[in-house]
């Protein structure tokens, strides 16, 4: 079995609103996604979270992280064991797609995130578990 890990960072800004990004080239495609993706091996996590969310969003972040959470995510296809780590983050700003990975973006509030249909199960779970919240 392949293990790999993974970086994700709920980006909320300074109005309290959270970044939903929709994918567009993936089997995921339509689903609504916080930043994220798979690190490099060697490169620090706060390195790779970087790179992903400025991969992601275009936007460049320089502030503090808080880890709310670490899953075990075993996907039927590939035989493979990823580890999804998951990050808060606040910052602002307009993000610029890649159209490859993502066709749209929303701030949206806890409450709007919570009862979007297509959102990340792996999201979804961590709001179902209560790990993240409105504020949180």
């Amino acid at each position: 079995m392949d293990l790999q890990v993974g970086v994700k960072a709920v980006i909320r800004n300074k109005e309290g609103k959270y970044l939903l990004l929709r994918r567009s080239g993936s089997e995921a495609k339509g689903v609504w996604d916080i930043a994220g993706g798979r690190i490099e091996p060697g490169i620090p996590l706060r390195d790779n979270l970087i790179r992903e969310i400025r991969e992601e969003t275009g936007l460049d972040f320089d502030g503090k992280e808080k880890i709310i959470a670490a899953q075990d995510i075993f996907p039927s296809y590939g035989g493979r064991h990823i580890v999804r780590l998951t990050y808060i983050i606040e910052m602002d700003g307009m993000p610029d797609l890649n159209p490859a990975e993502h066709d749209e973006f929303r701030w949206v509030s806890f409450e709007e995130m919570k009862s979007l249909p297509n959102l990340d199960v792996y999201l979804k779970e961590l709001i179902d578990r209560g790990v993240f919240k409105a504020g949180a």
